[in-house]
Parts: C-alpha cells; sequence; structure tokens
C-alpha cells in the first residue's frame, strides 16, 4: 500500500512508526518532522542522563528505514485539511495522504528533554513535585552527588499510584539514601526551599495545539478511535498527545508503541485495532523495586491478597478478579514483580500458591506460567521495561548475531535501563544458545 505519509513528531512512538511501516512493505515516502535539533531517542532514560551514568548520544535510537526522510530541528505551524498540506516554521509546505500527529507531551515542569538534561545543576538541589518523573530526578541527582530535597504536595510520593504503606516504604527509602522529603505542602513558585538550583518535575500534558488549531475533536487530548482515525480520517494520531478509546487520557509508552504497530499495519493494508494496554507503572531507580499494575479506585475486586514485611522493606497487595490480576502495587520484592507482572501482562490465571506467587518461586508457576524461566515467555512479553523490548526482540536480536546479553543490550537496548532485566536476557539467549559445531 503507498501513499504519502507526513509524521509530525520524532519520538519513541513516531520511531517504532517508521520502522514497522519499512518492516511491513510500506513503499510511499515517508517524512518525519522533529522540533528538537537531534535525532530520536529514548527519552525514558533522560534519568541516567541527568545522573551522569549514560552520555547523552547513549539515548539516540537506531537510524531510520532506508527511504524515510527525518527533518529535525523543524516545527510544523499548521494544517490545511482542505489541501492536505502542513505548513513548517521555515515557511515549507508538505504534502500528505495521510498525516500522522505524533506530538507527545509538553512538560509542566523543567525536565522533559536532552536539552533540560544539559542545563547546570549546581549546589542544593530542590526536586519539586514528587510523581514518578521526580522520583527518578531526585535520584539521578543523589547518585550524582547533590544533596537533595524533594518537595511533594502529597503525603508520600508516587501518591496517584501507591497506597499508604507502599508509599511510606518508597518515602523510607529515599530519605535512607538521603534525601530531604518534604511532604503534604503546597510548594509556591517563588519558594527555592533553601536550595541553589530548582527543578519543577510538575508533569506533561497532552500537546494539541496543532490538532487544536486544526478543528480535530480534542478532549484532553487528540481523541482518536481503535483505529487512532481523528475526527478527519485522513489524519490519525499516536502517542502521548492521544485521548484513547478507553477514555482514562494519554497512552503511556506501551500503549503509544502499541498504537504504533497498529497504526503500521493498518496503513500497510492490514487489519488490526488498537487496544488499551494495561497500565503499568515502574519508576526507572536502580535499587528501588517498585511496580504498580493497573488503576486505583476501579470497580472492586473479588479478591485482596497482601503481603507486608516492613522490617525489610516488602510489600505486596494484590487484587484479584475472575482469577486474573487486576490491579496490584509491589516495593521491594523483585522476584514477585517480575511473576505478578507476567501474569498480567499475559491476562493469564493466577496460581492457587499466592504465597509462592508474591515470592517468585517457581512452585507458584502454576498453569499461570508466573515463576517460569523467561526463555519460556511468550514473544510479546516484556524483558525490559524501561524500553519497552519483548522476548520476541531479544529472540530476532539472537537470530540476527547478537548473542551475548552485551550484544543484545547493543541491537535492542534492553538491560541498557535500570538493568533489572539483565537475568531475563541472559536467560533467552541461554536457552537460544546453538549446540556446539553447530554453526
Amino acid at each position: 500500500m503507498s501513499g504519502r505519509i507526513l509524521v509530525v513528531g520524532n519520538g519513541l512512538a513516531a520511531h517504532r512508526l517508521t520502522a514497522r511501516l519499512a518492516a511491513l512493505g510500506h513503499d510511499g515516502p515517508v517524512t518525519v518532522l522533529g522540533d528538537e535539533p537531534h535525532p530520536a531517542y529514548q527519552r525514558t532514560l533522560l534519568g541516567s542522563v541527568l545522573a551522569g551514568g549514560l552520555p547523552p548520544g547513549a539515548l539516540t535510537l537506531p537510524p531510520p528505514p532506508a527511504g524515510v526522510r527525518v527533518r529535525t530541528g523543524l516545527r510544523a505551524l499548521a494544517i490545511d485539511r482542505e489541501r492536505r498540506t502542513v505548513r513548517c516554521a521555515d515557511g515549507t509546505r508538505l504534502d500528505y495522504d495521510t498525516l500522522v500527529l505524533a506530538t507527545g507531551a509538553r512538560p509542566t515542569g523543567d525536565v522533559h528533554t536532552l536539552a533540560d538534561c544539559a542545563r547546570p545543576v549546581r549546589g542544593k538541589v530542590a526536586v519539586v513535585g514528587g510523581g514518578v518523573l521526580g522520583v527518578e530526578t531526585a535520584t539521578a541527582l543523589r547518585r550524582r552527588g547533590h544533596r537533595v530535597v524533594l518537595a511533594h504536595p502529597g503525603p508520600y510520593p508516587m501518591h496517584h499510584q501507591l497506597d499508604e504503606v507502599s508509599g511510606l516504604l518508597v518515602a523510607s527509602r529515599l530519605e535512607s539514601w538521603g534525601i530531604e522529603l518534604r511532604l503534604g505542602a503546597y510548594v509556591p513558585s517563588d519558594d527555592t526551599l533553601g536550595a541553589d538550583t530548582v527543578l519543577r518535575c510538575t508533569g506533561t500534558a497532552p500537546e494539541t495545539t496543532l490538532a487544536e488549531m486544526a478543528g480535530l475533536t480534542v478532549r484532553r487530548g487528540v481523541v482518536v478511535d481503535d483505529r487512532l482515525r481523528t475526527s478527519d480520517p485522513s489524519i490519525r494520531a499516536i502517542g502521548a498527545c492521544t485521548d484513547t478509546p478507553d477514555l482514562v487520557g494519554a497512552a503511556d509508552l506501551s500503549g503509544a508503541l502499541a498504537q504504533a504497530e497498529t497504526l503500521a499495519t493498518l496503513l500497510t493494508g492490514g487489519d488490526a485495532s488498537y487496544t488499551p494496554a494495561p497500565p503499568v507503572v515502574r519508576p526507572r531507580v536502580p535499587g528501588l523495586d517498585v511496580v504498580c499494575l493497573g488503576r486505583r479506585g476501579w470497580a472492586e475486586s473479588d479478591e485482596v491478597v497482601t503481603f507486608s514485611d516492613p522490617a525489610r522493606g516488602r510489600y505486596a497487595r494484590i487484587e484479584i478478579t475472575e482469577q486474573k490480576v487486576v490491579r496490584a502495587v509491589l516495593v521491594g520484592m523483585p522476584e514477585g514483580i517480575a511473576a505478578v507482572s507476567q501474569l498480567y501482562d499475559g491476562g493469564r490465571p493466577v496460581p492457587a500458591d499466592r504465597l509462592a506467587l508474591l515470592l517468585g518461586l517457581r512452585a507458584g508457576a502454576g498453569a499461570g506460567g508466573a515463576g517460569a524461566d523467561p526463555a519460556t515467555l511468550a514473544d510479546e512479553a516484556v524483558l525490559c521495561h524501561c524500553n519497552n523490548v519483548s522476548k520476541g526482540a531479544v529472540v530476532r536480536a539472537w537470530q540476527d548475531g547478537a548473542r551475548d546479553v552485551g550484544a543484545v543490550a547493543a541491537a535492542t537496548r534492553a538491560t541498557t535501563g535500570c538493568g533489572g532485566c539483565a537475568d531475563a536476557v541472559r536467560a533467552v539467549c541461554a536457552a537460544l544458545r546453538v549446540p556446539q559445531g553447530v554453526a
């Protein structure tokens, strides 16, 4: 299926879309417009750059497929829906048969781009906002040697995702690393909290300016249906700028990538529909094992399983309906996080031995497969949550010649975030390794 495709936005969703279009045989021209001067990069690892653990160049994603034209540092100003053109800041007008809005989210704080991470940070740092980004930023700066105060209006960090017990455990862990917490109080814009540098990590909002100016239907984000169509059928939208069919707001990273996969299939003549990915929140902080699955406050569950071991910083609460995990929060239990996440991602039934499941014991695997060798997982199972790398992607990298963890990391970026998936990637590689003497 041919046709001119113009993509506005050069983030992860756009990068995945262009790669999948090429893989599925799209033979028409594809142009990508990016505001930033950089090639597409892994925004989810900005905390590692801020902490000094990764150089900025390490975040750069693989180059686009042949035939994809990427224009960086160029802003799209307006859409002419009647003529099917986009006017750019340099005065050019670009034609399209299909326009894809992948404009992402605009920050309401100070840490969102590579340029933000390059700004000088001196002395004591106040991080305002204790959501996921605030926690990641505060810990990154602490690892870099700064004195850090984290100010948050909630009773504990990440209070929208965590319950009280898990939230207090996270707060205790942050304090044990030397991060000063100021919780439960509004921080006025002129309050420096006694710091030399103030960074605001107060969230993002879907970037909908182009869509609104063009008269597309917008709620919180650009409204799309399950085929990623906006109110103009020649304009699609993917990623954090969208308002998704489940009516709960913009897609997260896994949802954005799933949207890109779906749209690539549709634009190359296939049949697909987007189903919102199950929500997963996992801070990318080495040494902080936390995961939140599902959304708090939804319908009551059939069963609630809790495990609390405050002396060792461990806690789990799992809500189960029809023998499947619908919501969960786990802290300090890496094996349990892996096992429960596998069940949740795959929609598989929970084994009868709930304690073994939480402790990540193989006895708890049962029919659901929790605690099983990662090599036995389905190809769509996510191994690396930082970079959204599936088991199938690791297998394909191995088949292409990446025969150890380092080579897989270079090919897929698995293990290059928090590093928590290294054992799983190693296990998959070991299972795939050819016998001695076989080419």
